[in-house]
């Protein structure tokens, strides 16, 4: 199985990596994992005042198409309000990466870490 030179990159030198203090408000912390290939994927998105993700941050342990598809999902969010990160999919990670099907599982728990980040912002700003 070769990889695309686009996941290559991105495992090679992933953008992002860190981790936010998840007690600010302004922080939402999803995380997400794949029991059957042991991968679990960590994202952070920082909202400003006005609803749009100003920064993101990723921590992923697993194969180079998990960290890939972490590094690029938290790219793509940056200056994009929630709804719109909301409505990225799996098969748009997926298709950028050229990931193989043996790899789309990695895209789905990038959405799903979207997803969950932005639930987890959503429940803090709704106390």
């Amino acid at each position: 199985m070769a990889y695309s030179e686009k996941v290559i990159d991105h495992y090679e030198n992933p953008r992002n990596v860190g981790s936010f203090d998840s007690s600010d408000p302004s922080i939402g912390s999803g995380m997400v994992g794949a029991p059957a290939c042991g991968d679990v994927m960590k994202l952070q998105i920082k909202v400003n005042e006005r609803g749009i993700i100003e920064d993101a941050r990723f921590k992923t342990y697993g194969c180079g198409s998990a960290i890939a598809s972490s590094s690029l999902v938290t790219e793509w969010v940056k200056g994009k309000s929630l709804n719109e990160a909301e409505s990225i999919k799996n098969t748009q990670i997926a298709e950028e990466l050229e990931l193989p099907p043996v790899k789309i599982h990695c895209s789905i728990l990038a959405e799903d870490a979207i997803k969950a980040a932005i639930a987890d912002y959503k429940s803090k700003r709704d106390k």
